[in-house]
């Protein structure tokens, strides 16, 4: 016997002029296609996308390689840097003696780059202080060599003179001369002394002598007095 319902179904379709198996086979090829697409797509899901990650890898190993550049190339400059100054630092002892010289309270070890500095700053400060006293020395002697030819040029003079008129030597010079001579010098070097001597007590006029001395008898001042107070009575005697 068939159920109330089932007979209802088949009724329904037999005056629709369908058939009921066509409508089952319908519904169980649907069945399939579903169970199939969900099969697919559960399949498709799973499958690994290999392009992507062998891009992703390439790009990993791209920036590891960048990295591995940047850091070889930083490594190799600061060697460099660290090469020059070691370079600098053994011309320095090379070229500064006081570097060579060995410092008993290190002993025998290396001397450190602070030593070095200090010794080659000490030497360049030792240096500009000879430069500057072969500077004076040269100086003095350049006012040496004016004096010098002062003094030629007089005696030309006084040889000239003498050839010019050969009997005028003849005359002997008297005392009075010598002493007008050692008075013009004295009174040249009083003038300065007594403008450079402060008497408010004795230390201090001793200590104004020796600076007196050391500025205004030098050999230099005391021949261009001398040529100047023998010029100066030459005019007057002849």
């Amino acid at each position: 016997s068939s159920h109330p319902a089932c007979a209802k179904v088949e009724y329904a379709y037999s005056d629709n002029s369908l058939d009921p198996g066509l409508f089952v086979e319908n519904t169980h090829k649907g069945s399939v296609v579903s169970r199939a697409n969900s099969i697919g797509s559960t399949s498709a899901s799973s499958v690994p996308n290999t392009d992507d990650e062998d891009s992703d890898y390439q790009q990993e190993s791209y920036k590891e390689s960048y990295k591995d550049r940047r850091r070889r190339a930083h490594t190799q400059a600061e060697q460099k840097r660290r090469d020059a100054i070691k370079r600098g630092y053994d011309d320095l002892q090379t070229i500064v003696p006081t570097c060579q010289q060995q410092d008993f309270s290190i002993g025998s070890q290396k001397l450190s780059k602070a030593i070095v500095l200090q010794k080659t700053i000490d030497y360049i400060q030792f240096l500009h202080k000879e430069k500057k006293k072969q500077e004076e020395e040269v100086s003095t002697l350049r006012k040496d060599v004016t004096a010098l030819k002062i003094m030629k040029v007089n005696y030309e003079q006084i040889v000239k003179a003498h050839q010019d008129n050969p009997h005028e030597g003849e005359d002997q010079v008297s005392d009075q001369v010598k002493f007008n001579v050692f008075q013009g010098i004295m009174d040249s070097l009083f003038q300065s002394f007594n403008a450079s001597i402060s008497v408010a007590s004795f230390q201090e006029l001793s200590a104004c002598v020796f600076s007196w001395i050391e500025e205004h008898c030098e050999p230099q001042t005391l021949r261009e007095i001398v040529i100047g107070v023998l010029h100066q009575l030459k005019n007057q005697l002849y």
